[in-house]
């Protein structure tokens, strides 16, 4: 049943009058104008990630010529503000005009300039979601620690921004997304073959401290089980992403180990369901359209890339749901 929202009436001391979705954020198409020649934004993008230590270039280039290969930038920043405009749609349904800014942790609109702009236009109680599925000290701690430096940065700490705190990775929008866009990838596969393919779903790698200390894995694996079951098939899990020669252990196995193991066990078509991601960037599209592809590809299997939840209204519809509860809880 679709819940309501009405930001406008009497909602008591508390209430929140804007949202905000704060992302990792991408690279976008130009120069970031901090070198004399312009090595292109994705550069700049992973030399702020990673560091700008002369030891740290050869990580940077390498990083940096994923994006070059998918043209220069990423498509993060763009689907994210889709997600954000498809969201504020679903509110309006339910009776709310909400003002819904976009911050990103790595590149513009940077979290200081979008709380600033929250800040002047008079935005105080602020309701953040941040856009990732599975809670680590990287994917939760981290984002959080960058909007209060943020907030220390603008000086405007008479913002008060609240999260939203509820775990979603089981919620039915989220698991039904997730399915559907598995089902739109597997449109041209036969259901007794659908039944034979290896359904794998994957996240970002972590490092394995980071894993134990947190309920990342947890959470990931039970989505993918949700998933399956909805499907009616079996699945296995995987991880993408992670650095090249790590000085510490990451989690795994990586998709690509994976893929090759699967097609030692005689397996000819491989699903791949990146349910670790809420939209098709570039770790995505590179580490899977590109890499994961020419891994299955090399071992004479057929690949299939399932996308991401995006802004898929199962997705979006779950999203304005638990914003409508939390308003309700705040009244």
């Amino acid at each position: 049943m679709q819940k309501n929202i009405n930001p406008q009436g009497d909602s008591g001391k508390g209430a929140y009058d804007s949202l905000l979705l704060v992302g990792f954020g991408g690279p976008t198409p130009g120069c970031c104008q901090r070198h004399d020649s312009c090595p292109g934004e994705a550069y700049c993008f992973v030399e702020g990630i990673v560091g700008d230590a002369p030891s740290h270039a050869p990580r940077v280039k390498a990083v940096a010529n994923h994006y070059i290969k998918l043209g220069g930038f990423s498509p993060f920043n763009e689907l994210t503000f889709k997600q954000a405009d498809a969201l504020g749609a679903a509110l309006k349904k339910r009776g709310g005009d909400l003002p819904i800014y976009v911050g990103m942790r790595n590149w513009t609109p940077y979290l200081h300039e979008t709380l600033e702009k929250m800040s002047e236009q008079r935005h105080r109680n602020i309701l953040a979601i941040i856009m990732s599925a599975y809670r680590s000290k990287a994917s939760w701690e981290r984002y959080q620690n960058d909007v209060i430096a943020a907030v220390e940065t603008v000086g405007a700490s008479a913002l008060n921004i609240r999260y939203l705190e509820d775990l979603w990775h089981l919620r039915p929008g989220f698991i039904n997304a997730i399915a559907e866009r598995i089902r739109m990838a597997c449109n041209d596969i036969s259901e007794s073959r659908f039944g034979k393919t290896a359904l794998i779903f994957t996240a970002h790698a972590i490092p394995e401290v980071a894993a134990r200390t947190s309920p990342y894995i947890k959470q990931f694996r039970q989505t993918a089980s949700a998933v399956a079951e909805v499907l009616g098939t079996d699945f296995d899990i995987a991880y993408q992403s992670a650095p090249d020669n790590p000085t510490v252990p990451w989690t795994g196995p990586d998709i690509n180990d994976l893929i090759q193991k699967k097609k030692a066990a005689g397996v000819q078509d491989v699903i791949v369901s990146p349910i670790g991601f809420l939209c098709d960037h570039v770790e995505v599209l590179y580490d899977l359209d590109l890499e994961a592809r020419a891994t299955a590809e090399a071992c004479g299997m057929n690949f299939i890339r399932a996308g991401t939840v995006g802004e898929h209204p199962e997705f979006i519809n779950m999203l304005a749901d638990l914003v409508c509860e939390e308003f309700q809880a705040v009244r």
